[in-house]
């Protein structure tokens, strides 16, 4: 007797969260062994190669309800990692940005990171790897117009 499939063998939104699960599981010992929380190396990961981004980007990027990043940003500041100021066009909105310490402490797991996504992607080929990265920045940009986000 052959069974079938089962509705999340054949369903995106699982199939996405399974995938991402697998493979970001498998970097999160690394993001741990250099100091950091998962939460902190994604915030200084969306901050790198930008000037500042405000609490509310980082909280969408990051995948986090805006109160937490509030607070995360601030155990961080007082790491040294971040630092925050004021909006020039709306004293009310905090932007944030690295600091030197940070990008020191960052930097490594920027290198390592790639070289994680290198290997995963490996196994694809680079074409079906890239055409891959294409519909999902599709897919992101499709349903955050949308407010889906």
């Amino acid at each position: 007797m052959t069974s079938s499939p089962g509705f999340v063998d054949d369903y995106l939104a699982y199939l996405l969260a399974r995938a991402s699960h697998l493979i970001s599981s498998e970097f999160h010992a690394v993001v741990e062994a250099n100091g950091l929380s998962l939460m902190e190396w994604r915030v200084m990961a969306s901050l790198s190669g930008k000037d500042s981004l405000s609490i509310n980007e980082l909280a969408s990027i990051v995948l986090a309800k805006q109160p937490t990043v509030t607070k995360l940003v601030g155990r961080m500041q007082g790491a040294g990692w971040v630092q925050r100021c004021d909006a020039t066009h709306d004293k009310r909105q905090s932007l944030v940005r690295l600091t030197a310490a940070g990008r020191r402490k960052v930097q490594p797991l920027l290198k390592q990171a790639k070289a994680h996504e290198a290997q995963v992607v490996s196994a694809l080929g680079s074409d079906p790897a890239h055409q891959l990265k294409l519909m999902l920045e599709r897919l992101i940009a499709t349903h955050t117009s949308h407010g889906n986000c």
